[in-house]
Protein backbone atom coordinates (compact mmCIF):
# COMPACT_ATOMS: atom_id res chain seq x y z
CA UNK A 1 0.00 0.00 0.00
CA UNK A 2 1.73 3.23 -1.16
CA UNK A 3 1.96 5.64 1.71
CA UNK A 4 3.18 8.95 0.21
CA UNK A 5 1.35 10.63 3.12
CA UNK A 6 -2.04 9.88 1.49
CA UNK A 7 -3.05 7.47 4.25
CA UNK A 8 -2.15 10.10 6.84
CA UNK A 9 -4.32 12.67 5.14
CA UNK A 10 -7.21 10.17 4.84
CA UNK A 11 -7.03 9.49 8.54
CA UNK A 12 -6.81 13.20 9.23
CA UNK A 13 -10.11 13.69 7.43
CA UNK A 14 -11.64 10.95 9.55
CA UNK A 15 -10.34 12.16 12.87
CA UNK A 16 -10.79 15.86 12.20
CA UNK A 17 -8.91 18.60 13.92
CA UNK A 18 -8.98 18.33 17.70
CA UNK A 19 -8.42 22.05 17.82
CA UNK A 20 -8.13 24.94 15.42
CA UNK A 21 -4.37 25.16 15.96
CA UNK A 22 -1.96 22.49 14.74
CA UNK A 23 1.07 21.38 16.71
CA UNK A 24 3.77 24.01 16.64
CA UNK A 25 6.76 21.72 17.00
CA UNK A 26 8.08 19.55 14.19
CA UNK A 27 7.28 15.91 15.12
CA UNK A 28 9.35 14.23 12.39
CA UNK A 29 12.70 15.19 10.97
CA UNK A 30 11.74 14.15 7.41
CA UNK A 31 8.54 16.28 7.34
CA UNK A 32 9.73 19.88 7.23
CA UNK A 33 7.45 22.79 8.11
CA UNK A 34 7.05 23.76 4.46
CA UNK A 35 5.89 20.25 3.44
CA UNK A 36 2.37 20.20 1.97
CA UNK A 37 1.24 17.57 4.54
CA UNK A 38 2.97 19.08 7.56
CA UNK A 39 -0.18 20.31 9.33
CA UNK A 40 -2.05 16.99 8.90
CA UNK A 41 0.90 14.87 10.04
CA UNK A 42 1.54 17.13 13.02
CA UNK A 43 -2.09 16.95 14.14
CA UNK A 44 -2.20 13.16 13.76
CA UNK A 45 0.95 12.83 15.83
CA UNK A 46 -0.48 15.14 18.49
CA UNK A 47 -3.68 13.07 18.60
CA UNK A 48 -1.70 9.84 18.99
CA UNK A 49 -2.98 8.35 15.75
CA UNK A 50 0.50 8.00 14.25
CA UNK A 51 3.81 7.50 16.02
CA UNK A 52 6.47 7.35 13.32
CA UNK A 53 9.68 5.40 13.81
CA UNK A 54 12.27 5.25 16.55
CA UNK A 55 14.66 7.59 14.70
CA UNK A 56 12.04 10.40 14.73
CA UNK A 57 11.21 9.94 11.04
CA UNK A 58 7.85 9.46 9.35
CA UNK A 59 9.05 7.80 6.11
CA UNK A 60 6.15 9.16 4.09
CA UNK A 61 7.29 7.62 0.81
CA UNK A 62 7.48 4.07 2.23
CA UNK A 63 4.83 1.41 1.52
CA UNK A 64 2.85 0.49 4.66
CA UNK A 65 1.21 -2.82 5.52
CA UNK A 66 -2.48 -3.41 6.11
CA UNK A 67 -1.60 -4.07 9.75
CA UNK A 68 -0.03 -0.61 10.10
CA UNK A 69 -3.03 1.02 8.46
CA UNK A 70 -5.36 -0.92 10.77
CA UNK A 71 -3.44 0.45 13.75
CA UNK A 72 -4.14 3.98 12.58
CA UNK A 73 -7.82 3.19 11.97
CA UNK A 74 -8.08 1.63 15.44
CA UNK A 75 -6.73 4.78 17.05
CA UNK A 76 -9.01 6.93 14.92
CA UNK A 77 -12.01 4.92 16.11
CA UNK A 78 -11.45 6.21 19.65
CA UNK A 79 -12.13 9.78 18.48
CA UNK A 80 -15.54 11.42 18.29
CA UNK A 81 -16.54 11.71 14.64
CA UNK A 82 -19.65 12.72 12.75
CA UNK A 83 -20.93 13.42 9.25
CA UNK A 84 -18.55 12.68 6.40
CA UNK A 85 -15.73 11.80 8.82
CA UNK A 86 -17.86 9.11 10.48
CA UNK A 87 -18.91 7.68 7.10
CA UNK A 88 -15.28 7.44 6.00
CA UNK A 89 -14.29 5.79 9.28
CA UNK A 90 -17.09 3.25 8.84
CA UNK A 91 -15.72 2.32 5.42
CA UNK A 92 -12.15 2.06 6.69
CA UNK A 93 -13.21 -0.11 9.64
CA UNK A 94 -15.16 -2.42 7.32
CA UNK A 95 -12.16 -2.71 4.98
CA UNK A 96 -9.77 -3.55 7.82
CA UNK A 97 -12.23 -5.53 9.98
CA UNK A 98 -10.09 -8.68 10.08
CA UNK A 99 -6.95 -6.79 11.07
CA UNK A 100 -8.88 -4.83 13.69
CA UNK A 101 -10.18 -8.05 15.20
CA UNK A 102 -6.62 -9.39 15.33
CA UNK A 103 -5.61 -6.23 17.15
CA UNK A 104 -8.37 -6.89 19.69
CA UNK A 105 -10.50 -3.94 18.60
CA UNK A 106 -14.19 -4.79 18.91
CA UNK A 107 -16.00 -4.06 15.69
CA UNK A 108 -19.09 -3.57 17.86
CA UNK A 109 -17.56 -0.24 18.84
CA UNK A 110 -18.05 0.77 15.22
CA UNK A 111 -21.47 -0.83 15.04
CA UNK A 112 -22.66 1.36 17.89
CA UNK A 113 -22.02 4.32 15.63
CA UNK A 114 -23.99 2.72 12.79
CA UNK A 115 -27.73 2.12 12.54
CA UNK A 116 -29.45 1.71 15.91
CA UNK A 117 -31.93 -0.83 14.52
CA UNK A 118 -30.74 -4.12 13.02
CA UNK A 119 -32.82 -6.73 11.21
CA UNK A 120 -32.28 -10.45 10.82
CA UNK A 121 -34.71 -13.04 9.52
CA UNK A 122 -35.62 -16.56 8.51
CA UNK A 123 -37.70 -17.93 5.65
CA UNK A 124 -38.68 -21.53 6.32
CA UNK A 125 -40.82 -24.33 4.99
CA UNK A 126 -42.09 -27.00 7.39
CA UNK A 127 -44.00 -30.20 6.75
CA UNK A 128 -45.78 -32.49 9.23
CA UNK A 129 -47.47 -35.79 8.46
CA UNK A 130 -49.40 -37.40 11.35
CA UNK A 131 -50.49 -41.00 10.95
CA UNK A 132 -52.54 -42.22 13.91
CA UNK A 133 -54.21 -45.61 14.21
CA UNK A 134 -57.96 -45.45 14.89
CA UNK A 135 -60.14 -47.69 17.08
CA UNK A 136 -61.20 -49.78 14.07
CA UNK A 137 -57.59 -50.35 13.02
CA UNK A 138 -57.59 -47.84 10.16
CA UNK A 139 -55.01 -45.09 9.92
CA UNK A 140 -55.93 -41.39 9.96
CA UNK A 141 -53.46 -39.24 8.05
CA UNK A 142 -53.16 -35.48 8.54
CA UNK A 143 -50.64 -33.36 6.63
CA UNK A 144 -49.62 -29.75 7.18
CA UNK A 145 -47.51 -27.68 4.75
CA UNK A 146 -46.47 -24.38 6.26
CA UNK A 147 -44.48 -21.53 4.73
CA UNK A 148 -43.28 -18.90 7.19
CA UNK A 149 -41.34 -15.64 7.16
CA UNK A 150 -39.91 -14.39 10.44
CA UNK A 151 -38.26 -10.98 10.87
CA UNK A 152 -36.30 -10.04 13.98
CA UNK A 153 -35.71 -6.32 14.66
CA UNK A 154 -33.31 -5.31 17.44
CA UNK A 155 -33.13 -1.67 18.52
CA UNK A 156 -30.34 -0.41 20.75
CA UNK A 157 -31.53 1.98 23.46
CA UNK A 158 -28.25 2.40 25.35
CA UNK A 159 -25.30 0.26 26.42
CA UNK A 160 -27.49 -1.91 28.68
CA UNK A 161 -30.95 -1.89 27.10
CA UNK A 162 -32.31 -3.12 23.79
CA UNK A 163 -35.79 -3.62 22.37
CA UNK A 164 -36.31 -6.92 20.55
CA UNK A 165 -39.22 -8.20 18.52
CA UNK A 166 -40.42 -10.73 15.97
CA UNK A 167 -42.80 -10.33 13.05
CA UNK A 168 -44.22 -13.60 11.76
CA UNK A 169 -46.08 -14.27 8.55
CA UNK A 170 -47.47 -17.77 7.98
CA UNK A 171 -49.46 -19.50 5.27
CA UNK A 172 -50.62 -23.07 4.77
CA UNK A 173 -49.55 -24.15 1.31
CA UNK A 174 -52.10 -26.96 1.07
CA UNK A 175 -54.84 -24.30 1.26
CA UNK A 176 -52.83 -21.73 -0.75
CA UNK A 177 -53.95 -19.00 1.61
CA UNK A 178 -52.18 -15.67 1.72
CA UNK A 179 -51.70 -15.54 5.48
CA UNK A 180 -50.81 -12.35 7.31
CA UNK A 181 -47.97 -10.71 9.23
CA UNK A 182 -48.34 -10.47 13.00
CA UNK A 183 -46.23 -9.24 15.87
CA UNK A 184 -45.32 -12.44 17.73
CA UNK A 185 -43.46 -10.73 20.53
CA UNK A 186 -41.80 -7.47 21.54
CA UNK A 187 -39.92 -6.79 24.77
CA UNK A 188 -37.30 -4.60 26.40
CA UNK A 189 -34.10 -6.45 27.33
CA UNK A 190 -31.82 -5.00 30.03
CA UNK A 191 -28.47 -6.76 30.33
CA UNK A 192 -26.08 -6.07 33.21
CA UNK A 193 -23.23 -8.10 34.67
CA UNK A 194 -24.73 -11.39 35.93
CA UNK A 195 -28.19 -9.78 35.84
CA UNK A 196 -30.82 -9.57 33.12
CA UNK A 197 -34.39 -8.28 33.03
CA UNK A 198 -36.98 -8.58 30.25
CA UNK A 199 -40.30 -6.72 30.09
CA UNK A 200 -43.07 -7.22 27.52
CA UNK A 201 -44.12 -10.23 25.50
CA UNK A 202 -41.18 -12.61 25.19
CA UNK A 203 -40.16 -16.24 24.59
CA UNK A 204 -41.19 -18.69 27.30
CA UNK A 205 -38.80 -21.65 27.43
CA UNK A 206 -38.40 -24.15 30.25
CA UNK A 207 -34.61 -24.21 30.10
CA UNK A 208 -34.22 -26.37 33.20
CA UNK A 209 -35.89 -29.34 31.45
CA UNK A 210 -34.67 -28.53 27.89
CA UNK A 211 -38.17 -27.56 26.68
CA UNK A 212 -40.04 -30.64 27.94
CA UNK A 213 -42.77 -28.44 29.47
CA UNK A 214 -42.74 -25.23 27.46
CA UNK A 215 -41.46 -23.52 24.31
CA UNK A 216 -43.86 -20.67 23.60
CA UNK A 217 -44.39 -16.99 24.61
CA UNK A 218 -45.83 -15.06 27.54
CA UNK A 219 -46.53 -11.45 28.47
CA UNK A 220 -44.98 -10.13 31.65
CA UNK A 221 -41.55 -9.91 33.26
CA UNK A 222 -38.52 -12.16 33.55
CA UNK A 223 -35.54 -11.59 35.86
CA UNK A 224 -32.35 -13.66 35.69
CA UNK A 225 -29.48 -13.39 38.18
CA UNK A 226 -26.26 -15.33 38.61
CA UNK A 227 -23.33 -16.66 36.62
CA UNK A 228 -22.81 -20.43 36.68
CA UNK A 229 -25.89 -20.93 38.86
CA UNK A 230 -28.75 -18.76 37.62
CA UNK A 231 -32.07 -17.95 39.27
CA UNK A 232 -34.90 -17.17 36.84
CA UNK A 233 -38.15 -15.56 38.02
CA UNK A 234 -41.12 -15.12 35.67
CA UNK A 235 -44.61 -13.69 36.09
CA UNK A 236 -47.34 -12.64 33.69
CA UNK A 237 -49.99 -14.16 31.42
CA UNK A 238 -49.79 -17.07 29.00
CA UNK A 239 -52.26 -17.77 26.20
CA UNK A 240 -53.47 -21.23 27.15
CA UNK A 241 -55.67 -21.38 24.07
CA UNK A 242 -53.12 -21.21 21.27
CA UNK A 243 -49.39 -21.44 20.72
CA UNK A 244 -47.27 -19.20 18.48
CA UNK A 245 -48.48 -21.00 15.37
CA UNK A 246 -52.17 -20.69 16.25
CA UNK A 247 -52.64 -24.21 17.59
CA UNK A 248 -54.54 -24.86 20.80
CA UNK A 249 -52.28 -25.66 23.75
CA UNK A 250 -54.64 -27.19 26.28
CA UNK A 251 -55.82 -30.75 25.73
CA UNK A 252 -58.21 -31.87 24.27
CA UNK A 253 -59.59 -29.00 22.19
CA UNK A 254 -58.22 -28.60 18.68
CA UNK A 255 -58.47 -25.15 17.11
CA UNK A 256 -61.53 -24.39 14.92
CA UNK A 257 -63.41 -27.57 15.86
CA UNK A 258 -66.96 -27.23 17.26
CA UNK A 259 -65.75 -28.35 20.69
CA UNK A 260 -62.98 -25.74 20.69
CA UNK A 261 -65.24 -22.91 19.54
CA UNK A 262 -67.89 -23.79 22.12
CA UNK A 263 -65.30 -23.94 24.88
CA UNK A 264 -63.66 -20.69 23.78
CA UNK A 265 -66.99 -18.88 24.01
CA UNK A 266 -67.27 -19.92 27.67
CA UNK A 267 -63.80 -19.24 29.10
CA UNK A 268 -60.87 -16.86 28.83
CA UNK A 269 -57.86 -18.61 27.31
CA UNK A 270 -55.35 -16.34 29.06
CA UNK A 271 -53.77 -17.98 32.10
CA UNK A 272 -51.99 -16.14 34.89
CA UNK A 273 -48.45 -17.47 35.14
CA UNK A 274 -45.67 -17.52 37.75
CA UNK A 275 -42.45 -19.53 37.71
CA UNK A 276 -39.04 -19.98 39.28
CA UNK A 277 -36.06 -21.86 37.83
CA UNK A 278 -32.59 -22.77 39.10
CA UNK A 279 -30.25 -23.48 36.20
CA UNK A 280 -26.60 -24.53 36.38
CA UNK A 281 -24.07 -24.78 33.58
CA UNK A 282 -20.32 -25.20 33.81
CA UNK A 283 -17.96 -27.29 31.77
CA UNK A 284 -19.53 -30.54 30.63
CA UNK A 285 -22.48 -30.43 33.03
CA UNK A 286 -25.72 -28.44 32.89
CA UNK A 287 -29.18 -28.85 34.36
CA UNK A 288 -31.79 -27.41 36.65
CA UNK A 289 -35.10 -27.58 38.46
CA UNK A 290 -38.22 -25.52 37.93
CA UNK A 291 -41.71 -24.81 39.22
CA UNK A 292 -44.50 -23.26 37.12
CA UNK A 293 -48.02 -22.28 38.12
CA UNK A 294 -50.82 -21.58 35.64
CA UNK A 295 -54.37 -20.49 36.49
CA UNK A 296 -57.15 -20.62 33.86
CA UNK A 297 -60.66 -21.99 33.49
CA UNK A 298 -59.54 -23.79 30.36
CA UNK A 299 -58.20 -26.57 32.60
CA UNK A 300 -61.72 -27.36 33.81
CA UNK A 301 -62.34 -30.44 31.65
CA UNK A 302 -62.99 -34.15 32.21
CA UNK A 303 -59.65 -34.86 30.57
CA UNK A 304 -57.79 -32.85 33.21
CA UNK A 305 -59.36 -33.67 36.59
CA UNK A 306 -61.86 -36.23 37.85
CA UNK A 307 -64.54 -33.70 38.65
CA UNK A 308 -63.64 -31.06 36.05
CA UNK A 309 -63.43 -28.43 38.77
CA UNK A 310 -59.68 -27.69 38.87
CA UNK A 311 -58.65 -24.46 37.19
CA UNK A 312 -54.90 -24.39 37.79
CA UNK A 313 -51.69 -26.31 37.14
CA UNK A 314 -48.67 -26.85 39.38
CA UNK A 315 -45.84 -28.22 37.24
CA UNK A 316 -42.50 -29.37 38.66
CA UNK A 317 -39.67 -30.36 36.36
CA UNK A 318 -36.03 -31.37 36.51
CA UNK A 319 -33.44 -31.92 33.80
CA UNK A 320 -29.76 -32.48 33.22
CA UNK A 321 -27.21 -32.76 30.42
CA UNK A 322 -23.70 -34.20 30.25
CA UNK A 323 -21.36 -33.65 27.31
CA UNK A 324 -18.94 -36.57 27.02
CA UNK A 325 -16.93 -34.64 24.44
CA UNK A 326 -17.51 -32.02 21.75
CA UNK A 327 -19.58 -34.49 19.69
CA UNK A 328 -21.65 -36.58 22.12
CA UNK A 329 -24.09 -35.44 24.81
CA UNK A 330 -26.73 -37.22 26.87
CA UNK A 331 -29.69 -35.39 28.37
CA UNK A 332 -32.75 -36.33 30.37
CA UNK A 333 -35.73 -34.56 31.92
CA UNK A 334 -38.89 -35.30 33.89
CA UNK A 335 -41.99 -33.23 34.67
CA UNK A 336 -45.23 -33.70 36.61
CA UNK A 337 -48.41 -31.65 37.11
CA UNK A 338 -49.56 -32.21 40.70
CA UNK A 339 -52.99 -30.67 40.01
CA UNK A 340 -53.97 -32.92 37.11
CA UNK A 341 -55.48 -36.40 37.46
CA UNK A 342 -54.82 -37.47 33.87
CA UNK A 343 -51.89 -37.24 31.46
CA UNK A 344 -49.90 -35.55 34.19
CA UNK A 345 -46.39 -36.94 33.64
CA UNK A 346 -43.76 -36.41 30.95
CA UNK A 347 -40.23 -37.61 30.45
CA UNK A 348 -37.47 -37.46 27.86
CA UNK A 349 -34.10 -39.18 27.36
CA UNK A 350 -32.03 -38.02 24.38
CA UNK A 351 -28.61 -38.76 22.89
CA UNK A 352 -27.17 -36.03 20.67
CA UNK A 353 -24.33 -36.41 18.18
CA UNK A 354 -22.50 -33.39 16.80
CA UNK A 355 -24.69 -30.46 15.72
CA UNK A 356 -25.57 -28.44 12.63
CA UNK A 357 -24.14 -24.90 12.70
CA UNK A 358 -25.75 -22.64 10.10
CA UNK A 359 -22.50 -20.71 9.69
CA UNK A 360 -20.51 -23.83 8.74
CA UNK A 361 -21.29 -25.46 5.39
CA UNK A 362 -21.27 -29.24 5.64
CA UNK A 363 -21.86 -29.40 9.40
CA UNK A 364 -24.49 -31.83 10.62
CA UNK A 365 -26.03 -33.38 13.70
CA UNK A 366 -28.31 -36.23 14.72
CA UNK A 367 -30.25 -37.41 17.75
CA UNK A 368 -32.22 -40.36 19.07
CA UNK A 369 -34.69 -39.96 21.93
CA UNK A 370 -37.40 -41.74 23.84
CA UNK A 371 -40.25 -39.46 24.89
CA UNK A 372 -43.37 -39.81 27.04
CA UNK A 373 -45.49 -36.66 26.70
CA UNK A 374 -48.57 -36.05 28.81
CA UNK A 375 -50.70 -33.21 27.44
CA UNK A 376 -51.49 -31.78 30.87
CA UNK A 377 -47.86 -31.25 31.81
CA UNK A 378 -46.09 -30.76 28.46
CA UNK A 379 -48.29 -27.79 27.60
CA UNK A 380 -46.22 -26.64 24.60
CA UNK A 381 -43.08 -28.82 24.28
CA UNK A 382 -40.21 -27.90 22.00
CA UNK A 383 -40.00 -31.10 19.95
CA UNK A 384 -40.68 -30.82 16.22
CA UNK A 385 -42.57 -34.11 16.05
CA UNK A 386 -44.70 -33.33 19.12
CA UNK A 387 -47.48 -31.11 17.82
CA UNK A 388 -49.60 -29.76 20.69
CA UNK A 389 -52.68 -31.37 19.13
CA UNK A 390 -50.87 -34.74 19.04
CA UNK A 391 -49.62 -35.28 22.60
CA UNK A 392 -50.41 -38.10 25.02
CA UNK A 393 -47.96 -40.22 23.05
CA UNK A 394 -44.87 -42.21 23.92
CA UNK A 395 -42.22 -43.65 21.66
CA UNK A 396 -38.93 -43.21 19.81
CA UNK A 397 -37.94 -40.02 18.04
CA UNK A 398 -35.12 -39.82 15.47
CA UNK A 399 -33.78 -36.77 13.67
CA UNK A 400 -30.91 -35.31 11.68
CA UNK A 401 -29.93 -31.83 10.46
CA UNK A 402 -27.50 -30.77 7.73
CA UNK A 403 -26.11 -27.47 6.41
CA UNK A 404 -25.82 -27.84 2.58
CA UNK A 405 -24.62 -24.25 2.27
CA UNK A 406 -23.98 -21.38 4.65
CA UNK A 407 -27.14 -20.10 6.41
CA UNK A 408 -29.31 -22.90 5.02
CA UNK A 409 -30.62 -25.57 7.41
CA UNK A 410 -32.33 -28.84 6.49
CA UNK A 411 -33.94 -31.12 9.08
CA UNK A 412 -35.78 -34.46 8.98
CA UNK A 413 -37.38 -36.14 12.03
CA UNK A 414 -39.48 -39.27 12.57
CA UNK A 415 -41.51 -40.37 15.60
CA UNK A 416 -42.83 -43.90 16.06
CA UNK A 417 -44.84 -44.77 19.15
CA UNK A 418 -48.22 -45.26 20.78
CA UNK A 419 -51.18 -43.14 21.88
CA UNK A 420 -51.57 -43.90 25.57
CA UNK A 421 -54.92 -42.06 25.65
CA UNK A 422 -56.26 -44.36 22.89
CA UNK A 423 -55.56 -47.90 24.10
CA UNK A 424 -51.92 -47.73 22.93
CA UNK A 425 -52.88 -47.42 19.27
CA UNK A 426 -49.96 -46.70 16.93
CA UNK A 427 -48.79 -43.16 16.27
CA UNK A 428 -46.32 -41.90 13.66
CA UNK A 429 -45.09 -38.40 12.80
CA UNK A 430 -42.87 -37.34 9.92
CA UNK A 431 -41.38 -33.84 10.04
CA UNK A 432 -39.21 -31.94 7.54
CA UNK A 433 -37.85 -28.40 7.46
CA UNK A 434 -35.78 -26.13 5.22
CA UNK A 435 -34.72 -22.74 6.60
CA UNK A 436 -32.94 -19.81 4.96
CA UNK A 437 -31.38 -17.36 7.42
CA UNK A 438 -30.50 -13.79 6.55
Amino acid sequence: MKKTLVSALTTALVVGAASTTFAASNPFSDVPADHWAYDAVSQLAADGVIEGYGDNTFKGNRNITRYEMAQMVAKAMTKNTSGADKAMLDKLAAEFAEELNNLGVRVSNLEKNADMVKWTGEARYRYWSYRDEQADGSKAKTNTDQLQLRLFPTAEVNEHWKVKGRLTGSMNMDKDNTGDMKMTFVYADGDYKNFNVKLGKMPLYSANDEGLVMDDFFSGAQVTAGKDLKVVLEAGRWNAGADANGYVNANPYVKDTPAYNARKAQVDDAASYQAVQLNYAKGKVSGGVGYRHFDSEIFKTNNYSKHADVDDANIWSVGGKYAFNKNIALLGSYAQNTKADYYKKSGNVELDYKGANKANKGSWGAYVAYRHLGANVSLAPTYDTAHVAHLNEKGWDFGASYIPMKNVLTTVSYFNGKQFDNHDKKAETLYARVSYFF
